[in-house]
């Protein structure tokens, strides 16, 4: 018997339904699969180039999403033997109180109520769009474990937020997804939630899923995310110092972990959410890597929130290709950080 403090809205199709319904045509499986072949050799060690995973914060254009990544799809053309560009392409937005724009699977048109079905298809649709388009497959959070099932044979990257690192379905979920997996590290900056995280990642488990019952394997590409984080008096406070690193790397090493791989979110606290620190933070995070081999074998990538204008606007705002949620660096400022990264990594 339902509960009455649930009140059904509509049934959603199972994930199956929704790839059949919208499937992800055969050459773009081979351009995922040589995608999905490349990030892993570069987790590996096999492979030095440097993973940058840019993008806005919250994809709620499909059109600007798609013309950014095009952009971003002409840069890679220029800097693929030295970086590995994944289009940040995030399609769920966490909110601390649980208030404000969810993102496009809750609302795939911003100014307008909860829409789930649609939602699902919208992100699909754009996801399928953007690979069609640029041959770049992209990066998604998995704010809801369950929903993930609905993305699975079209990402090359899957993030665990900080409010979700710590979810015990997140880290189950983790070790059966086929495609690197990036753990943050808990608001309360906590590294060794962090590494339990990936651990448990990289474990093979048994549990319920959706409506199943099942066995997983063990990710060995899960690793970790530094994003800063916030003290008790909450301030915002950063990570990505040299410090931090050695101490990253120490903990890391001490507990036996396949593949140790680290990426710097250059924002949120990091930045104290200031977009326009993003490229001072990355020069610094080069710099550390540069002066300490260990480091550069660590440190393999960064993420940093951009978008076609820089800033934010309110969720009805007109302004082509910015931010509705966090502030983001301008395009003109994330394409001249780009080739720097190129010619200093």
């Amino acid at each position: 018997m339902r509960s009455m403090s649930f009140k059904h809205v509509k049934s959603i199709p199972t994930p199956m339904q929704i790839m059949e319904e919208i499937p992800m045509p055969a050459e773009l499986k081979t351009i995922k699969s040589e995608r999905d072949a490349e990030l892993r050799e570069i987790i590996e060690g096999k492979n030095d180039r440097f993973v940058v995973i840019v993008g806005p914060c919250s994809a709620s254009d499909e059109d600007a999403v798609c013309d950014y990544v095009y952009r971003l799809a002409e840069i890679n053309d220029k800097v693929k033997d030295k970086l590995f560009i994944i289009p940040r392409i995030y399609t769920n937005k966490p909110r601390t109180t649980g208030e404000g724009y969810k993102g496009m699977l809750h609302q795939p048109d911003p100014t307008k109520g909860p829409n789930i079905l649609a939602g699902i298809r919208a992100l699909r649709k754009m996801h399928i769009r953007a690979i069609n388009e640029t041959h770049l497959t992209a990066a998604d959070e998995m704010l809801y474990p369950e929903n993930y099932a609905f993305l699975d044979d079209i990402l090359t990257y899957v993030s665990i937020g900080a409010r979700s690192v710590e979810n015990q379905q997140h880290r189950l979920v983790s070790s059966g997804i086929d495609f690197p997996v990036g753990m943050k590290n808990p608001t309360s900056g906590d590294f060794s939630v962090m590494l339990n995280a990936i651990y448990a990642a990289q474990s093979s488990h048994t549990f319920l899923y959706r409506d199943e019952e099942v066995a997983t394997y063990g990710n060995p590409l899960a690793h970790a995310i530094l994003r800063g984080y916030v003290n008790k008096h909450g301030q915002s406070l950063p990570n990505y110092h040299y410090e931090d690193m050695i101490l990253l790397e120490n903990m890391y090493l001490k507990k036996g972990l396949i593949n140790p791989f680290v990426i710097v979110d250059v924002n949120h606290a990091n930045s104290q959410k200031r977009f326009a620190e993003q490229p001072r933070i990355v020069t610094e995070v080069l710099h550390s890597r540069n002066i300490n081999p260990s480091l550069k074998k660590l440190v393999r990538g960064v993420m940093i929130e951009s978008f076609i204008e820089e800033g934010s606007q309110p969720i009805d705002g007109t302004v082509y290709g910015k931010s509705i949620t966090d502030a983001c660096l301008g395009w003109n400022d994330t394409e001249k950080l780009l080739f720097y990264m190129a010619e200093h990594v």
